[in-house]
């Protein structure tokens, strides 16, 4: 069994990739089910023996497949001539121009599949998808014209910064920029300027887990800031700037922080319109609170509230990112008030989760565990813990 085949099988888990075809044209369908098995467009290409170009020009909308490459790609995935059949029903495409709508539709449902993905198996089965998608977007925008180019920009921005996070989950936080600053540059060409304030939390996000918690402020202040921040980045903004005042020891300000974090969440509930990253009412305030107390060195109230909040709401099962982000910072916290056997308890638990998602900031929290952990005294098998953590946290 390949890399390839491992990853569907681990995405399995979640989302059958068995089950019936995906809704949308030929093309839609094709980068569904490529990014359910985690195939690069080089993989597919390979399995059913035709070019990459091909692949490419399948799944952006630009040409049509014929009966035996409809027939090959159908072989591949193994979707016993449902695939053929569906490229039959398919219109000969006469005109130059994109028609957007079926592709933009079609993409948005690939990219919450491969955000469903990234957050159950990490970056490492995503990323090719993201970036091939990418591309077969920015070579369709110019062929659409009017509203259609500009939602083709505006899907390619989500596609980029998703890409970003993705490389910053990895591990490479000069590709996390270049992504968000095309993110920014292609939301522009569709006339949305929100993501160029987004971009400004994600930066923060990135120059807190370099450590540079000064900078971490600033973007975060720059992005509540921006012309065009919505309630919703001013939300994101708000956690990025407590979580940088818990680093710098500032209790009051973090506190004021959180309290815009709180005040701009609730503005946002049941809000359905365009936004960038997650959507922050669904995630937990207390959660966030007890990181910040964490930061603060006040590890018996944030060990006291991880517990509270994990037991009474705990986050979302398919989002394993989160629920070892969470679980480790509880460990490292308990961990800071001497509870050593209740923290290792929960790292062990953990680690399959982390070694399985391979996230580079995931890693960083592990690190943090580690360093409370060391200076405790520990049996030998909590010490083996300590060390297989550490390994891991290096990566």
């Amino acid at each position: 069994m390949d890399q390839a085949d491992s990853a569907a099988g681990k995405v399995s888990a979640g989302r059958s990739t068995d089950a019936r075809l995906p809704p949308g044209d030929f093309g839609v369908v094709l980068a569904t089910l490529r990014a359910r098995r985690g195939w690069s467009v080089r993989e597919c290409a390979r399995r059913a023996n035709v070019s990459e170009g091909q692949i490419c020009n399948l799944e952006s909308g630009l040409r049509n497949p014929t009966p035996a490459v409809a027939a090959a790609c159908d072989a591949a995935f193994g979707t016993g001539g449902e695939l053929a059949e569906l490229a039959g029903r398919r219109g000969v495409r006469t005109e130059g121009v994109i028609e957007a709508g079926p592709v933009v539709a079609g993409y948005e449902r690939v990219l919450w599949e491969l955000k469903d993905i990234g957050r159950l198996t990490g970056p490492r089965f995503v990323t090719a998808s993201m970036k091939s998608i990418t591309r077969m977007l920015t070579d369709a925008g110019p062929h659409a014209v009017g509203e259609q180019r500009a939602e083709i920009w505006l899907l390619a921005s989500k596609f980029a910064e998703y890409t970003g996070w993705m490389a910053q989950e990895a591990g490479n936080p000069a590709e996390a920029l270049r992504w968000t600053n095309l993110a920014v540059r292609w939301g522009a060409h569709g006339g949305d300027e929100t993501v160029a304030a987004y971009a400004l939390v994600r930066k923060a996000f990135i120059a807190q887990h370099r450590g540079d918690t000064d900078a971490a402020i600033g973007f975060a202040d720059r992005a509540a800031g921006h012309p065009a921040a919505t309630p919703v980045i001013r939300a994101h903004a708000a956690r990025r700037a407590a979580q940088g005042y818990a680093r710098r020891g500032d209790a009051g300000a973090c506190r004021e922080a959180l309290e815009r974090f709180r005040s701009h969440t609730a503005e946002v509930v049941g809000d359905r319109t365009l936004h960038w990253g997650p959507r922050v009412e669904n995630g937990n305030p207390r959660l966030i609170e007890a990181t910040c107390l964490l930061s603060l060195r006040r590890f018996e109230l944030a060990a006291d509230l991880f517990a509270a909040e994990r037991r009474r709401r705990p986050t979302v099962p398919a989002d394993s990112n989160s629920q070892a982000r969470f679980a480790v910072r509880q460990a490292t916290a308990l961990a800071g008030v001497g509870r050593l056997d209740d923290a290792c308890q929960i790292v062990e638990a953990t680690l399959p989760v982390i070694k399985r998602i391979d996230s580079a900031t995931v890693r960083a929290e592990l690190g943090q565990f580690v360093e409370q952990a060391r200076p405790r005294r520990a049996g030998p098998g909590q010490l083996a813990l300590i060390y297989a953590s550490a390994a891991l946290a290096l990566g």
